[in-house]
């Protein structure tokens, strides 16, 4: 007798695992889960099927069935989400199932929308006191001369000395991604 056992793996995100049960149809089993995440519609995940489908998770861990890869969740323009989300951010944070998250912000001092406080980067500050920020700075004039070079040498581009000086100037003094427009 020869013993044949085949293993799938298959990558699944906590957002397909939402999807999946937020209007769940057919049975509990792995197979019905994996089939309803494919169907389309729009739904609300609420906190009781979050607080359902992290025992699903965290169960099927515990059984060795699969594993947590911890993923990045990357907002840009923080400062435009209101109160309500940095609130749920905030909560986010504490799971055990959370990703890393980066947030970045061109802002100083500025309101939080939805409400009348004025904060750094317009965030929350019992959030910001969970954060480590680090602070970036403008790239020189030279930088963004050898960062047009580099890309110029990608792209397979010729470019003159005089030329590539204007592009650094245009660069230094709108954006590097201007300067890349005009390459």
């Amino acid at each position: 007798d020869v013993h044949k056992k085949k293993e799938v793996v298959q990558d699944v995100t906590l957002h397909d695992l939402d999807m999946a049960n937020a209007k769940p149809q057919g049975g509990n089993d792995i197979a019905s889960v994996m089939g309803q995440f494919f169907r389309q519609r729009k739904t609300e995940v609420t906190d009781k099927l979050r607080a359902e489908i992290n025992k699903v998770v965290n169960r099927y861990i515990d059984q060795g069935i699969a594993e947590l890869v911890p993923g990045v969740l990357f907002v840009d323009e923080v400062h435009m989400l209101d109160i309500e989300c940095f609130t749920y951010l905030n909560r986010v944070l504490e799971s055990p199932l959370s990703p890393i998250i980066v947030f970045a912000t061109n802002r100083g001092i500025c309101t939080i929308r939805g409400t009348e406080i004025v904060s750094p980067h317009g965030m929350p500050v019992d959030l910001l006191d969970r954060l480590v920020i680090i602070r970036t700075l403008p790239y020189s004039m030279d930088e963004i001369i050898q960062i047009v070079a580099i890309r110029a040498q990608t792209e397979g581009l010729s470019v003159a000395e005089d030329a590539m000086e204007l592009l650094g100037k245009v660069g230094h003094a709108t954006s590097l991604r201007w300067a890349w427009v005009l390459m």
